[in-house]
């Protein structure tokens, strides 16, 4: 059995928009601990097969051919074949981006996505992102890029169409759930810089830290950040997973150790076969000594899920917010079987929480769902037609949810454009000191969405962490049973 200390696994392989994938990992020893049979790969016949197709359309199809994107053709089509969106062979530049991804920086807007049913779906913006503050929410389908339709292509196709120069601006047509009509952004591309690790400590001796992906040095920057806080005298801590799309196995394993007891179960990996690694803690024979709660919603996927169920089930801490992405299984990449810088990877396992559960397209429930103000999933309004009086449509309905989370009320959020929607646009014009119209023209809705973007990022807004702070200060507080 491989032991994860000579193993680096990949449990989330998406693409992040404009850098490749988002994590990059060491080369897995092939089916070295899945117990599978080694395969003899291609038959004589078989190898027969593709070199006869290869030169029947090199020598008569009805214009030059160039050889290298036949090959690579092929194996795409191969990959392809699995029909698993966390598949993919790279060609050598894609595998590079992928590579360096993993230092903390690469060009792009800053969005993680999957394929998933044949669409370009996101995981989650990446926190500070371009993404993230244009409003790109986890579940968002991506339908096309500058006019350009994403049907019908494949992850790092579509990818490639998003990537573009730093400071260059990319429009996107976004199908969110829940909304009928597409939704437009446009999104200025820059270099993401990702501080995977950041803390502080709040009132009452509560820290937090925030994790928004687990790369090579996460593990290393929250065991630093957490043993200041520790220092410190922290009563209690929360653990902010949210919008962190996953990473690499050894680095939430080596972080879940710092909260689950030695010997205690992290996760277990699942092969074809049946077979199971189990994966148990070498941290500390005991307990942390005060309350930790953990912070998820629907963009905690993969290896945040992994961190949460570990702490969840091995660790007695306790789940706030919403539910988890779903994503369960674990992937490996192989560089040095392929040759000329190309890269493979590809889904080995399943992975399973401590208790045995397959979170895979279910997510993880929170032990208390709290929702965070409606005005924080807001669709962006269309600025090519001014809404107004009379109107009923989805534009107006975003309007109506923006204006009463600033503290203009409008009494509905139905999408009709009625007199006292009229009247609250009034005075947010008046506030602004914009034309006052009554009517949201592109001045107007531009200054709703940046002002709901500065309540948004405002600490005091974030329903899900202030009640997670504020539990976590009573429970401190409160005084220790006779026993």
């Amino acid at each position: 059995m491989i032991k994860r200390r000579t193993a680096v696994l990949l449990v989330i392989v998406a693409m992040i928009i404009g850098g490749g994938a988002v994590l990059a990992l060491t080369n897995y020893p092939i089916f070295a601990s899945s117990g599978a049979s080694a395969s003899q790969g291609l038959s004589q016949a078989e190898m027969s097969k593709l070199n006869a197709a290869v030169k029947l359309i090199e020598d008569n199809y009805y214009k030059d051919v160039d050889h290298n994107k036949l090959v690579e053709g092929a194996v795409n089509g191969i990959v392809g074949a699995l029909d698993d969106p966390y598949s993919s062979y790279m060609p050598a530049e894609q595998a590079s981006e992928f590579n360096e991804s993993i230092e903390g920086s690469f060009t792009g807007i800053g969005a993680e996505v999957e394929l998933k049913n044949e669409r370009v779906t996101v995981i989650s913006p990446i926190k500070g992102s371009p993404a993230e503050k244009a409003g790109i929410q986890a579940k968002d389908v991506l339908l096309s890029v500058d006019g350009e339709s994403l049907a019908g292509l494949d992850l790092k196709t579509a990818v490639s169409k998003i990537r573009g120069p730093k400071g260059s601006t990319v429009t996107i047509m976004v199908q969110r759930p829940g909304t009928p009509d597409p939704i437009k952004f446009e999104i200025k591309r820059d270099s993401i810089k990702l501080e995977s690790v950041n803390a502080r400590m709040e009132d009452g001796s509560v820290g937090v830290i925030e994790v928004t992906q687990f790369s090579s040095n996460t593990g290393d920057r929250f065991k630093e950040e957490l043993k200041k806080l520790e220092q410190q005298g922290m009563k209690g801590l929360v653990i902010d997973l949210r919008n962190n799309p996953g990473g690499l196995l050894n680095v939430v394993v080596d972080m879940a150790e710092q909260f689950v007891p030695k010997g205690s179960i992290i996760v277990q990996e699942e092969y074809r076969n049946g077979a199971r690694e189990v994966i148990r803690s070498e941290g500390s024979a005991a307990k942390k000594t005060y309350p930790v709660t953990v912070l998820i919603n629907g963009g905690s996927a993969s290896a945040s899920e992994i961190m949460a169920g570990a702490l969840k089930e091995s660790a007695g801490a306790r789940l706030l917010g919403e539910d988890s992405f779903g994503k369960g299984t674990v992937q490996t990449s192989v560089s040095d079987r392929l040759g000329d810088g190309t890269l493979l990877k590809f889904t080995i396992a399943k992975w399973l929480t401590p208790d045995d559960e397959w979170i895979h397209e279910k997510g993880i429930k929170p032990d208390e769902k709290v929702t965070q103000p409606d005005y924080f999933t807001v669709a962006p309004i269309n600025k090519e037609q001014t809404l107004k009086y009379n109107m009923n449509n989805e534009n107006v309905k975003s309007a109506q949810v923006m204006l009463s989370g600033l503290g203009y009320d409008t009494k509905r959020k139905d999408g009709y454009f009625d007199t006292e929607t009229k009247k609250q646009v009034k005075a947010f014009q008046t506030s602004q000191k914009l034309i006052v119209s009554g009517m949201i023209d592109e001045k107007t809705a531009n200054a709703l969405e940046a002002a709901v973007l500065e309540e948004i990022t405002d600490p005091a807004n974030d329903t899900q962490l202030n009640q997670a702070i504020d539990e976590l200060k009573q429970e401190t507080l409160a005084p220790a049973s006779n026993s």
